[in-house]
């Protein structure tokens, strides 16, 4: 049975000194990409970074085969002198390995597993078979560009470190106002909606579920949401926060909505509070969520607060 979220445990959080592990456990990333984020986890933020074998690596789409990638992603997982493995990107390829990790070393000295995108597959396995918190934020790409000193870089930071997570965006006209409390628990809408039906589904039930998509058509939005909805993934909800949906696509022939518009028409039933424009997506507002943690919603008519309880 699925581990269940409300008993999520928490990583320990990180000081200065610590070992953070850094992998491609999905699509391709140049080291030359990367460096700026191994430059500042070590010289600004204080932490000791082992690159793994899959920076950089690869010949096509992968960094590097389903078998280095699942080795370099188990020895970051089983070495307890790492306490965190940070995702240097997303892409596609956590779903072919998934299967084959041993968890085992992670149950017994839990650590932080961070990312976003395709990492939507280690949260929530992680979330639904061990029941240990992960931490859904940006990636090694959104160091770049003086990304390093903005407010989704240092909100990574914050959260490694144990401060609070504490978030406010503006109010939205589809905003549906009220209060929830529950485990945030969620990702990017492709990958849960692929998700159903696998080992690796979390239980929504009475959790704040929060979804970002970037570069899908309209009607596969749709058609995603209407899925999860199916199994039941949207009925039981505390609340909804729908982060960015960033770069989507209309075919020739018009879809006649909005990607913000087919989310508020397929939950317009349910009456938990939903709130529209939450940072976090993959653009430049990509906010540090820690996925399993309580967190109080509040979606009201000035604007709506996300907030982790101590």
């Amino acid at each position: 049975m699925p581990v269940n979220a409300r008993k999520a445990v928490v990583p320990p959080y990180l000081k200065k000194g610590d070992l953070i592990g850094m992998i491609c456990p999905a699509g391709h990333m140049p080291k030359s990409r990367m460096r700026t984020c191994i430059r500042v986890l070590r010289e600004q933020w204080g932490f000791r970074v082992r690159e793994g074998r899959t920076l950089g690596a690869g010949e096509d789409y992968f960094s590097g085969t389903d078998e280095e990638r699942l080795s370099d992603l188990q020895e970051m997982l089983d070495d307890p002198e790492v306490k965190a493995v940070l995702c240097a990107r997303g892409g596609y390829g956590v779903g072919r390995i998934i299967d084959r990790v041993d968890f085992t070393a992670l149950k017994k000295n839990p650590k932080w597993v961070v990312g976003f995108s395709d990492v939507t597959v280690l949260h929530a396995h992680i979330h639904s078979r061990l029941g240990i918190a992960t931490l859904h934020g940006p990636m090694a790409g959104a160091f770049n560009a003086g990304g390093w000193k903005g407010a989704s870089v240092d909100s990574l930071h914050r959260a490694l470190t144990g401060k609070r997570t504490r978030y406010a965006s503006e109010p939205h006209g589809f905003d549906r106002q009220g209060s929830a409390t529950g485990p945030l628990i969620g990702g990017n809408l492709a990958l849960l909606s692929h998700l159903v039906g696998s080992a690796s589904m979390p239980d929504t039930e009475g959790g704040i579920l929060f979804l970002e998509e970037v570069g899908e058509q309209l009607y596969n939005i749709d058609r995603m949401l209407h899925q999860l909805k199916r199994a039941g993934k949207l009925k039981g909800l505390a609340g909804l926060v729908v982060g960015g949906f960033t770069e989507c696509r209309d075919t020739d022939r018009p879809f006649g909505q909005t990607p913000y518009e087919i989310v508020r028409d397929i939950v317009s039933e349910y009456e938990y509070p939903v709130c529209f424009g939450f940072p976090v997506s993959h653009g430049r507002e990509n906010m540090a969520l820690k996925s399993g943690c309580i967190h109080e919603l509040k979606v009201r008519r000035k604007g709506t607060v996300l907030a982790e309880c101590l």
